[in-house]
């Protein structure tokens, strides 16, 4: 049986048109994993690379779960993405100290793993997810071929990811998502080397001078009361002189530390310089901002220090106290920082000049500016007035429910009297 030349160019046709289509579909695709690619390499932060990963490539891939675990077995990534990565992202990813999971994962081949889902093998690596997963690609992500953690893609499915599908696509994304991952950490580690300070390992000035512009401004915005301290080794010099610079700086290390057990996660302590500390107490009232201080001076004068040679050093420390004026609204942000830091600077002396080892605080601190301390001593005073009142309403209440109530003749006894009979 003859085909006829039209019919057979008219099915050619068809199939090159088919050809062509399939052509520029994956071309169309090949683009925006470029695209994808080249913000993967441009990522910033350790955080914008993370959400790249898990909100972007749901949208690029079409697939209904992504998840990425990272080796974390120092808690370096846990510190860096602490504060930064939202409800949305922290779902999906896991941070883990062991890299257990990961070996028995991927084995000695360090290459992508398409196929069906197996609840045993693979639920662990998706965590909570309730979307429904039937097939999954598993990409392991090295750096100097050892394994840093895996990025999974979970779909509906089960013809999407296969034994048998080419996974050159993948080994290239993998690669380029594990160089990425060690360019990040890397680039957060010097970003911390700037912020902190090297010998306490509190955050430095530099920080500190960042950080009290962002307090300012959400204490500003939210009408929160905001603390700062200003702390001083007393007689550090003598320290250093008597029992060698070694020591000073064991002394420097411990005061840091005794100060950094006194405060919250979102409290900031940085090294000014010298033996000099300065902390912030975001949404912290002036009463106690001045108990933490007080406990952080006495928690240090009653610390037993010591020097390299064995010998017993007495460390008291002076600190000086200011709170963030109430109405402030008409100076900025810079001005507002730097009279803070001043204030507190200037009660700091003045403790150094009556007396050392004691906490002096700034005339901002209980006055009437402050509407935390306000609210605080009208309830103390109307607390003065109005308890002897109550006390004494509530005895007579006492003294009557014991009392026996006749009515009638009959003897009737209070619940509470039936009750212990």
């Amino acid at each position: 049986m003859t085909i006829h030349p039209e019919t057979e160019n008219c099915a050619l046709r068809q199939q090159l048109e088919a050809l062509l289509q399939e052509a520029r579909c994956n071309e169309e695709k090949m683009r925006r994993f470029d695209l994808l690619e080249r913000r993967l390499i441009s990522a910033a932060t350790l955080r914008e690379l993370v959400r790249l990963l898990l909100l972007e490539y749901k949208q690029a891939f079409c697939v209904e779960v992504v998840t990425l675990t990272l080796l974390d077995s120092e808690n370096e990534a846990s510190r860096i993405l602490a504060d930064e990565l939202d409800a949305n992202a922290g779902v999906n990813l896991s941070l883990i100290q062991s890299p257990a999971l990961l070996n028995d994962t991927y084995g000695q081949n360090l290459r992508p793993w398409l196929g069906r889902f197996q609840y045993s093998s693979h639920q662990a690596l998706f965590g909570a997810s309730t979307e429904p997963i039937a097939s999954v690609a598993l990409l392991p992500l090295t750096r100097k071929n050892e394994l840093i953690g895996s990025l999974h893609f979970g779909s509906s499915n089960p013809e999407r990811y296969t034994a048998d599908c080419g996974t050159a696509f993948l080994e290239r994304l993998s690669a380029i998502i594990g160089v990425c991952l060690d360019s990040a950490f890397n680039q957060e580690r010097l970003k911390l080397v700037g912020l902190t300070d090297g010998l306490t390992g509190v955050q430095n000035r530099r920080y500190f001078e960042h950080r009290c512009e962002v307090e300012i401004s959400q204490a500003r915005r939210y009408q929160h009361p905001l603390a700062c301290m200003f702390l001083d080794i007393d007689k550090f010099k003598r320290i250093n002189d008597t029992h060698g610079h070694q020591s000073g700086d064991e002394v420097l290390r411990a005061v840091a530390n005794a100060i950094q057990t006194q405060l919250r996660a979102g409290d900031t302590i940085a090294r000014y310089g010298g033996e000099e500390f300065v902390v912030l107490l975001p949404q912290t009232a002036d009463n106690y901002a001045q108990e933490i201080a007080e406990r952080i001076r006495t928690g240090i004068a009653s610390r037993h220090f010591q020097a390299h040679s064995g010998q017993q050093i007495n460390v008291t420390i002076s600190i000086g106290l200011a709170m963030l004026p109430a109405h402030c609204a008409a100076e900025t942000i810079q001005s507002l920082a730097s009279q803070l830091v001043a204030t507190a600077d200037k009660a700091l002396y003045q403790a150094k000049h009556t007396g050392r080892n004691r906490v002096v605080c700034d005339e901002s601190v209980g006055s009437k500016g402050n509407t935390d301390s306000a609210r605080v001593n009208a309830w103390r005073s109307w607390n003065m007035v109005h308890t002897p009142f109550f006390g004494k309403a509530i005895a007579f209440l006492q003294g009557y429910s014991k009392r026996l109530i006749t009515e009638g003749g009959c003897v009737i006894r209070t619940e509470r009297d039936r009750f212990k009979r």
